[in-house]
Formats: C-alpha cells, sequence, structure tokens
C-alpha cells in the first residue's frame, strides 16, 4: 500500500481551484448571454449553417442574436427569427446578410442599416436580404466567369493568320 504525500495532495486541490476559476472567468468574459430585446425576422433562400445562438451584428458588434429559424412550407425559403437590443433602432431599408466569420469560423448574421427615418418595429421583419455564399459557390462563380468572358464564352482568342497563297 502507497501512502500519498500530503504536498501531492494539497497541490492537486491548488490546481482544482485555479482550474474552475479559470472557467468562471472565461465564462464571465466571454459574453455568452443571449442579447435580449425586440424580435425581427428575415427571409433567405440558404442559411448555410447559420444556427440558433448565433449572432447578429452591426459594423462587427454583436447587437442581436438568432432565436430560431424556420422552414416556410408555403415557398421554402428559411425564415430566421432574430432578437434585437432594445436600444438599437433598425432602419426599414436595412439590409441582412449570412456571412462567415472567417474561412472556419462560424456563420452571422450582418446588417447594414438604410437612411430611412422610419424604424422596424417590434414583430417586423426586415425585407432586403442576402443569402450566405459558401466558398464552393465563389469557386463555381470565379470559374464561370473565367471561362464565359471575352467573345461568346471562348476566352482570349489567338488572332486570325491569313492563308497563303
Amino acid at each position: 500500500m502507497t501512502r500519498r504525500n500530503p504536498i501531492e495532495t494539497v497541490l492537486g486541490a491548488v490546481v482544482l481551484v485555479i482550474a474552475a476559476m479559470f472557467l468562471v472567468f472565461a465564462y464571465s468574459a466571454s459574453d455568452l448571454r443571449a442579447v435580449t430585446g425586440y424580435d425581427v425576422t428575415a427571409t433567405f433562400l440558404k442559411v448555410g449553417g447559420l444556427e440558433r445562438g448565433s449572432d447578429v451584428r452591426i459594423s462587427g458588434i454583436n447587437v442581436g442574436t438568432v432565436t430560431d429559424q424556420r422552414l416556410d412550407p408555403q415557398t421554402f425559403e428559411a425564415k430566421v427569427m432574430m432578437s434585437i437590443s432594445s436600444d438599437v433602432k433598425l432602419p426599414v431599408d436595412t439590409t441582412a446578410a449570412i456571412v462567415s466569420d472567417g474561412l472556419l469560423g462560424g456563420k452571422y448574421i450582418n446588417l447594414v442599416p438604410g437612411q430611412a427615418a422610419e424604424h422596424i418595429a417590434a414583430g417586423g421583419a426586415i425585407a432586403k436580404t442576402r443569402d450566405f455564399q459558401s466558398l464552393e459557390d465563389l469557386v463555381g462563380e470565379i470559374i464561370f466567369l473565367a471561362t464565359n468572358s471575352g467573345n461568346g464564352g471562348g476566352g482570349a482568342t489567338a488572332p486570325t493568320v491569313p492563308a497563303p497563297q
């Protein structure tokens, strides 16, 4: 039977206390709480992995949270519900776009406020939306543009040389 050294036991307890303090600090500093305020909806053709709890940002600042998303059974479009902070009043011509937070990052909704004097009321909808464009979509679009540029889709053509006589 082995005897435990009291110093090892105390040291183990200190490590556990420090780990617990680190977890409490990380949780409190990470701002993981959902933003509460008024509800707004937006309709997209493709949400590309957007999840409940994702951020809603304006100029990179978190102003809301995605609260739910559903498929509209008539139009087969994705209806995304958001909670926007009460102190942020969105103009009616605001644009909502689903974007990625870096190459491997999560998705979030980026809001670009318009210039209208009227504001979206609680329970209202954002009319202007831009769907998520995946990396595959962008690469396909670049290839399509590259192969269809120039003279009717043939790309660059070689100059014609007159036939010898």
